[in-house]
C-alpha cells in the first residue's frame, strides 16, 4: 500500500486544533489500530471475504473494542459491512430502518445479516434467537397453525438470497480472557433452511405457556439434527432457529486479536 504523506500531513494539521481529551482518544485508537491480529480464517475464492474486505472488517473490530468491551451489535455490523464493502469496491446499501426483509444490498443481491454473541455460544452451532417476529395469526395446538408458522418463515425468506451472521466466540469468557476476541463472520445457505418444507412439526408437552412452543425439527439421514425451528409463543411472538449445525454453513472469515498486548 502507497503511503499518501500529503494526507498524513493533512490529519497532523487537523489534530493540532483539538483538545487534551480529543488528542488521548486518537492515540487510544491509534494504539487499537496497530495491535497484530490474526485473520484466523479467510474462505479461498470467497466472493465476499477478499483481501481489502477482511483487513478492513478486523480494523473495524478493533476500534469498536476500543470504546467498548460489548460485541459487536446487528446494526453495527449493518453500517460497518455497508462501508467495508463500499470501500472494496463492491455496492452496498442499506434497506430501510425497520424494513421487514432484507438488510443490505450487495452487488444485487439481498442479504439477511444477524449476529450471535451470548454467553453460552458454542463453536459448532449456531443460534438465532430472533429470526423474525411470527405476528398475531391463529396458534393454539393444532399442528396446522404451526404449519402456518412455518409458512410465514418460508414467505419471509423469499424477500432476499443469501443470510450472514457474526459470530463473536469470546463472549463464552469461560475459554478466553477478557481481553480477548475472537470473532467469525458464517454464511447460513438458504437452500439449507428450505428444507424446513419437509421437517417434522409438533408441540412440546411440557410448555405452560398459551400458545405452546412448537418446533420443527430437521435431520440427516443419520438422523442427527441439521437445525431446529423454535416458535416461541411469549410475549414478542418469535421464531428462533437453534441448533444449527456450522458444518453445514459456510465459514468466509475469522479474527482473532488480544488488547492485552497494549
Amino acid at each position: 500500500m502507497v503511503i499518501n504523506k500529503n494526507r498524513i500531513n493533512t490529519l497532523i494539521t487537523q489534530m493540532e486544533g483539538l483538545s487534551e481529551p480529543q488528542l488521548l482518544l486518537i492515540e487510544s485508537i491509534i494504539e487499537k489500530l496497530i495491535v497484530p491480529y490474526e485473520v484466523l480464517w479467510s474462505l479461498k475464492n470467497s466472493d465476499m471475504a477478499i483481501d481489502g474486505f477482511t483487513q478492513l472488517f478486523g480494523d473495524y473490530l478493533k476500534v469498536h473494542h476500543c470504546l467498548s468491551r460489548e460485541a459487536l451489535s446487528k446494526d453495527r455490523f449493518e453500517y460497518a459491512l455497508e462501508d467495508i464493502c463500499n470501500q472494496v469496491g463492491f455496492q452496498a446499501k442499506l434497506a430501510d430502518r425497520g424494513n421487514p426483509g432484507q438488510d443490505i444490498t450487495i452487488n444485487g443481491k439481498n442479504f439477511s445479516l444477524k449476529t450471535q454473541a451470548d454467553k453460552k455460544i458454542k463453536i459448532d452451532e449456531l443460534w438465532i434467537s430472533k429470526f423474525m417476529e411470527l405476528g398475531k395469526g391463529e396458534w393454539t395446538d393444532k399442528i396446522e397453525h404451526l404449519v402456518g408458522l412455518r409458512d410465514q418463515f418460508l414467505e419471509h425468506m423469499t424477500s432476499y438470497e443469501r443470510i450472514f451472521q457474526l459470530r463473536c466466540l469470546s463472549n463464552n469468557l469461560k475459554n478466553y480472557s477478557s481481553n480477548t476476541y475472537h470473532y467469525e463472520l458464517v454464511e447460513i445457505p438458504k437452500n439449507l433452511l428450505l428444507e424446513s418444507k419437509s421437517g417434522i412439526l409438533s408441540y412440546s408437552e411440557r410448555s405452560q405457556q398459551i400458545p405452546k412452543i412448537g418446533s420443527c425439527n430437521i435431520f440427516d439421514g443419520s438422523g442427527d439434527i441439521k437445525f431446529q425451528l423454535y416458535f416461541d409463543g411469549g410475549g414478542e411472538r418469535k421464531l428462533h432457529i437453534k441448533k444449527l449445525q456450522k458444518k453445514l454453513c459456510i465459514k468466509h472469515a475469522e479474527w482473532k486479536f488480544s488488547l492485552e498486548t497494549i
